[in-house]
């Protein structure tokens, strides 16, 4: 039986391409897909030979895209976060087209313990950067009701016995703590690994803030921790130390944080990856999630 739920879709870099030309003008040349990601993106050339990175959002308005992530990301960078410069962005139809500075660097693949002296950096650089940006609308983590596309309750309550046993206590988290997420940090929402670009062991840039938000930055080390979760090997040592890190949160900080992210991840692996996979992420959610 096929689900209702249905896998997100990805980018057609050629068709956008096309799209970009009839509307904005702007004719590039595709190079091929960037590595890794879920929604996808491309590398292309422009007429004077610069290369950027072709990302689309589908489901989004441009103006809800530049008050939100696109305004963090800028205000991270203002802040002299390695992050790419959005040089262009378009509505095309129902989703929105951008064009970013391509930065120097490969995605890091496992992280190390330098890289997370590094990932714990920048974090902290996030602190209290939208305080005089009232206008940027503070993030939700969707404990009690789904996400545009991400974070649906809907499988986990179909999938088995475990997983909506998972989101029951999810969704009691969200009763206790409801949204949105309040604080005047710029978050990445989605700070992992093979978000950080590198050369030779520094980062060098931070990519796909597609989600970014006002809100505690403190949701992005939670990420991290799910993010290392992924690696093959793990590295037990930065394991470790995020592990000790998230234990100095306090109770009503890190309960609606991991429930966030363990419907995130759990979900996405019901609707996109495989039975095995459902299982390696509820391993790590229920650590947390009583």
């Amino acid at each position: 039986m096929s689900s209702p739920w249905g896998r997100v879709e990805r980018l057609d870099a050629g068709r956008v391409a096309d799209e970009l030309a009839e509307v904005a003008g702007v004719r590039l040349v595709v190079e091929g897909p960037c590595a890794g990601g879920e929604v996808g993106a491309a590398f292309v050339r422009w007429p004077d030979g610069r290369r950027s990175v072709l990302k689309w959002r589908p489901g989004t308005r441009l103006e809800d895209l530049l008050a939100g992530p696109i305004a963090v990301s800028e205000a991270v960078r203002a802040a002299g976060a390695p992050v790419p410069e959005t040089q262009l962005a378009v509505q095309l139809g129902s989703a929105v087209a951008t064009l970013q500075e391509l930065l120097p660097g490969a995605p890091i693949l496992q992280l190390d313990p330098h890289g997370l002296d590094q990932a714990l950096a920048l974090n902290d650089l996030q602190a209290g950067l939208l305080a005089e940006r009232p206008d940027i609308p503070p993030l939700e983590l969707f404990l009690q009701g789904d996400g545009p596309g991400f974070c649906l309750h809907g499988p986990l309550r179909a999938h088995d016995r475990r997983t909506a046993r998972l989101d029951d206590r999810i969704t009691a988290v969200g009763t206790q703590y409801p949204g949105p997420l309040s604080g005047d940090d710029a978050v990445h929402v989605d700070f992992h690994p093979r978000n950080l670009l590198a050369v030779d062991g520094r980062i060098t840039g931070v990519i796909d803030w597609d989600g970014a938000g006002r809100g505690d930055r403190r949701l992005d080390l939670v990420t991290l921790r799910f993010g290392v979760h992924g690696d093959s090997p793990i590295d037990t040592t930065v394991v470790e130390r995020l592990d000790d890190v998230l234990d100095t949160f306090p109770d009503d900080v890190l309960r609606p944080l991991w429930a966030h992210m363990s419907l995130r991840m759990v979900d996405w692996a019901i609707r996109h990856f495989t039975p095995a996979d459902v299982e390696h992420w509820l391993d790590l959610a229920e650590c947390r999630t009583a």
